[in-house]
């Protein structure tokens, strides 16, 4: 038996049905078997998940684009030093394709800022290190929010904060609908015999959302018995913490995910995480602990509101398609982009076209500035 199989099934002995959200922590980030840890080079055509990243560099050109956009006139107007943070860098490949281009077409912005990544996996940092040492005196890394905030200076920061398929990889807890008894309960993890099976939770400590609590009854009077849906409350306390980092900037996340018409839909009965394995849906979420991906699309509202109640304001709800194409109307106007060659128009098609990857990720965008002094 693999000993993270063992790991998982000690604790579920130890407490009866163990929570979905723990189940998922240690299958993907247990600090010497998880998915996470030890797979290196799991995304890609090649891995069990294929991103905007492995498409090709134009991903992380576009954005370096944009970050120059925001940041320039942040940079001329400030003595104190400005950031760009990427949080979950995976193996530091969108980090490289952004310092390129940034270091290439606006070298005296790249000479004025500095990359930050925050990343709690030392063995991940190694990675990150390897693939980013021509840049490493401008890249410097934190393993928290919290590591972040303590090490500038000022404990917050002026730029932009930003990751790529993190939200939607966070912990999740799984809740489904008793129509008989008109209320919601929490789906955990038992053992059957030598496998890992759900089970409902007898006892829940979580506190539901409002969105759940209030319901109204013509939804909840024909919604499925069993319908299956996720909340992830480390998600939501992510991105209220990372808003509570920022003085002046920008907070953006791009990621699978839902906006709020989109919650509740008979396509969805069974909720929206998913296994991927060799770039394949699993049938089994629950197997193959620590050799498979586990994902849930982000609750965009949830996100947004925790955002807005850190002092952020909304600056844009889009596709990555709609996007990627503001970016590229105004990348045609600027040379310093460089030429749009055959490999830019596939990579770009890959990342907009709704059956690829331009409707299925979603781009949240929110904003602080400081209050205004009085004189």
């Amino acid at each position: 038996m693999r000993p993270l199989i063992e790991l998982i099934r000690r604790e579920i002995v130890g407490s009866g049905v163990l929570s979905f959200a723990r189940f998922m922590e240690l299958a993907l980030y247990c600090p010497v078997y998880g998915y996470y840890e030890a797979n290196k080079d799991n995304p890609g055509r090649r891995g069990d998940f294929f991103t905007s990243v492995s498409v090709g560099e134009l991903f992380g050109q576009l954005l370096a684009f944009q970050f120059a956009e925001w940041l320039e006139s942040e940079v001329e107007s400030r003595a104190s030093e400005v950031r760009i943070i990427e949080a979950g860098a995976h193996d530091g490949t969108l980090a490289r394709d952004i310092l390129n281009w940034l270091q290439l077409a606006r070298p005296k912005l790249f000479e004025r800022i500095e990359y930050g990544i925050i990343e709690p996996s030392v063995r991940r940092q190694a990675w990150q290190k390897e693939n980013l040492e021509k840049y490493v005196p401008h890249v410097r890394w934190f393993d928290s929010l919290d590591s972040l905030k303590f090490k500038i200076q000022n404990s917050k920061l002026t730029g932009v904060i930003f990751s790529n398929e993190l939200l939607d990889a966070m912990l999740v807890h799984r809740l489904g609908w008793d129509a008989a008894a008109k209320k919601w309960f929490e789906w955990g993890v038992a053992l059957e015999g030598e496998k890992f099976v759900w089970a409902k939770k007898q006892k829940s400590e979580l506190n539901l959302p409002s969105v759940l609590r209030h319901l109204p009854s013509s939804l909840l009077d024909v919604l499925p018995d069993g319908y299956t849906l996720e909340m992830s409350p480390a998600a939501e306390n992510w991105w209220r913490e990372a808003a509570g980092s920022l003085e002046r900037g920008r907070l953006m996340t791009i990621d699978y995910g839902l906006d709020a018409d989109e919650l509740f839909s008979p396509s969805r009965l069974r909720g929206t995480l998913r296994a991927y394995f060799r770039q394949h849906v699993a049938d089994d979420l629950l197997a193959n602990a620590g050799e498979q991906d586990l994902t849930a699309h982000v609750n965009f509202p949830a996100v947004q509101a925790a955002g807005e109640s850190a002092g952020l304001a909304p600056e844009s709800f889009s596709t990555q398609a709609q996007f990627l194409t503001r970016i590229l109307e105004k990348v045609v106007k600027d040379k310093s982009f460089g030429g749009w060659n055959t490999s830019r128009t596939r990579q770009y098609q890959t990342l907009t076209h709704p059956e690829h990857l331009g409707r299925a990720f979603r781009v949240l965008i929110q904003f602080k500035k400081p209050p205004a002094t009085r004189s």
